[in-house]
């Protein structure tokens, strides 16, 4: 009798002990539990000429000043390595990815109100674009994306300069680009953008722009010099014609669902990081084009002024059709128009 008292003894004081050693162990892995998010990127990991990893280092930067460092752990996918754009900005409306960072065009596909920015010669700088998002020209658009895709722009940065043609031969008037097979994005506003230029606009998704350049199957492409250095298109064309036709905003996308998901305590410093990472990776944007440039005249591309008042001519007609087709259009384009110089 004796002896089980004591092995009972013995057994409750070892449960015991076991218990208080082990709870601490659980409790603190619940309290250090961390937010994983993933963000996706088509581009280069450049830290310098890519706007993705430069917004990706701009947040994390900002994530860890504001304390947050070790309870929202963002993981970084860029090179298309979670899909090509299309079926990312799809993923990120069902909630399977996170975060995005892309230019506005992509989610026109969704939300077709978006291809307002993207329509030709809109802006005339980024500096206008910033003012005519800060008098209410972007509003319209991020509700429109929210409620119909489920989707929401946690801040706007830019594009790391305007949208030009690097082409195989010299492109100077709307003459010179007429019949070439130009990649455009897969939006219908930028490619007919292309069309009215001369081109013969062919969408295709980013990530196979550079094998369809090898083949000859494209003739060029129309993108920012920092992403024509990076994704290294130079090695396949050589002319680069600054027709700057399109001052694509760059949007910080997140899912809905992911940012519902989000503990309410995390939310305000995680939206300040956010917007403060877009400010300095819209500094970093303008200041980084001209440098681009230079490398790209490294690299033996030949770059080219045009006769751009001959193409913005030929494009003028798009806004007013697009705002026929879409007047709900026309209080944001008159805001934009507002704000030109």
């Amino acid at each position: 009798m004796a002896l089980r008292k004591d092995r009972r003894h013995f057994l409750k004081n070892t449960t015991a002990l076991t218990t208080s050693l082990v709870a601490p162990a659980f409790i603190g892995q619940a309290q250090a539990a961390t937010l994983k998010l993933k963000l996706s990127s088509s581009q280069a990991n450049d830290p310098q000429f890519a706007n993705g990893r430069v917004y990706y280092d701009n947040l994390v930067k900002h994530l860890k000043s504001n304390g947050l460092a070790d309870q929202i752990d963002v993981s970084f996918f860029p090179d298309n390595q979670l899909g090509q754009e299309i079926d990312v900005i799809n993923s990120l409306k069902l909630g399977v990815i996170d975060m995005m960072i892309s230019g506005s065009s992509i989610s026109a596909n969704l939300v077709p109100l978006v291809g307002t920015f993207d329509l030709g010669y809109l802006f005339s700088s980024f500096q206008q674009q910033t003012k005519a998002f800060a008098s209410g020209a972007a509003k319209p658009v991020e509700e429109a994306l929210l409620k119909g895709a489920n989707i929401r722009i946690l801040d706007w940065a830019y594009n790391f300069g305007s949208r030009s043609v690097l082409a195989r031969k010299p492109v100077k008037t709307p003459e010179d680009l007429a019949g070439l097979k130009i990649r455009t994005l897969p939006n219908p506003v930028i490619t007919e953008c292309l069309r009215l230029m001369g081109a013969a606009a062919t969408p295709l998704a980013f990530g196979e722009i550079y094998t369809a350049l090898q083949a000859g199957v494209l003739d060029g492409l129309e993108h920012d010099p920092p992403t024509m250095f990076a994704s290294k298109f130079y090695e396949t064309a050589k002319f680069y014609s600054l027709t700057r036709h399109n001052f694509s905003p760059l949007a910080i996308y997140m899912s809905d669902l992911s940012f519902t998901k989000m503990d309410s305590k995390l939310k305000e410093g995680f939206l300040d990081a956010a917007k403060k990472a877009a400010t300095d990776t819209r500094t970093h944007g303008l200041s980084i084009e001209k440098e681009a440039l230079t490398q790209l005249t490294e690299k033996g591309v030949t770059i080219t002024e045009c006769d751009r008042e001959a193409f913005k001519k030929r494009v003028l007609p798009q806004t007013d059709n697009f705002i026929k087709n879409r007047p709900e259009s026309k209080p944001i384009i008159d805001i934009i128009r507002s704000t030109q110089a």
